[in-house]
């Protein structure tokens, strides 16, 4: 039998609206009443109903993290770091996916406009129009997690991708590389565009030449590095190392470096970006660029409890978290 709030009160014989106010931690209620109530509720394990609370406040304790996947180490990371500090502050965090059955757009309509939560914290690899409009018609407070850096218009976290992924370059070529290959990530997302454009203003700058069939697309997943992965080592002219635009795009290379008989880093080294926890478990462990990916979750939140605490919702922040070169033995 389901433990509800009318039971608790008919043990303790008191009103429905003390065993709320008991259990709200209301003072209005004597403490030997209080200490009854909550002993009753323990002991028929009461869970609060979480939606009548948020309705009888008019306020709700629950935070949405909409994230186009669930499934990558990337983003358990950022769900850790989110809920942690949301917990700390008396908040609960609703993870959901925007990845297979819904858009991003439907997941902000029906989330968001639900009145479910109080705020929502959303990963969004590319502002389209669409997203924005759908963005600008809400009236919950929200973070973005994205490196679309020409807005304004919202609270943003994102990752210098763009420093990062020049500082690899450029560590690759003091190493003596000069063929140089990069496997992008998809073209839709900005932390791939930044990733992609240090790799090139870095070679560029240095006067290391770029060659088309050496820049192959991906999309972030081990199966896609493993095609590119590929692709590059059946040209005539092969590369000397491949800078991967993550670190599961790093893991199909290889993959496919191994199923070929080559040795890593002396045939051909490889270097990865994010670095995941299995980075430094690899054979040999990967060169990889390190991203605080917990910090980005724990600043997201950060910044949405404060829009959320403010009556104005506070102003626009936008807080980029850093990122650092791993140096291992995979170049």
């Amino acid at each position: 039998m389901v433990s509800t709030i009318k039971e608790i009160a008919r043990l303790a014989n008191v009103s429905i609206a003390t065993v709320s106010r008991a259990l709200s931690g209301s003072p209005k209620v004597k403490e030997e009443t209080r200490q009854l109530i909550l002993k009753i509720a323990k002991e028929l394990n009461y869970n609060p109903n979480l939606l009548a609370r948020n309705f009888v406040k008019g306020k709700s304790n629950l935070i949405a993290l909409i994230l186009p996947d669930i499934t990558d180490e990337f983003f358990s990371e950022i769900i850790r770091g989110v809920d942690d500090t949301a917990f700390l502050s008396g908040y609960y965090t609703m993870v959901i996916s925007s990845h297979k059955n819904r858009s991003l757009v439907e997941s902000i309509h029906t989330i968001m406009g639900a009145g479910l939560v109080g705020g929502a914290i959303l990963l969004i690899p590319f502002l389209s129009k669409e997203i924005k409009e759908a963005l600008n018609h809400e009236r919950i407070p929200f973070v973005i997690i994205s490196s679309d850096n020409s807005q304004n218009s919202y609270s943003m976290v994102s990752i210098d991708n763009y420093g990062a992924a020049y500082s690899m370059t450029e560590y690759l070529i003091k190493k003596g590389y000069t063929k140089i290959a990069h496997i992008s990530g998809p073209a839709d997302n900005n932390d791939a565009i930044s990733r992609k454009q240090g790799y090139i203003d870095a070679c560029k700058d240095n006067q290391i030449k770029l060659k088309k069939n050496w820049l192959v697309d991906g999309n972030f997943t081990m199966e896609s590095g493993n095609s590119a992965c590929k692709v590059l080592l059946d040209l005539k002219e092969k590369p000397e190392v491949i800078f991967a635009a993550n670190d599961m795009m790093a893991l199909g290379c290889y993959e496919v470096i191994q199923e070929r008989g080559l040795k890593i880093p002396k045939d051909i080294g490889v270097t990865g970006f994010d670095d995941i926890l299995l980075s430094k478990y690899l054979n040999p462990p990967l060169t990889t660029v390190k991203v605080h990916i917990n910090e980005l979750g724990i600043t997201a939140a950060e910044l949405l409890l404060n829009k959320m605490g403010s009556q104005s919702y506070a102003a626009n922040r936008k807080v980029k978290v850093s990122a650092e070169l791993i140096v291992r033995k995979s170049c």
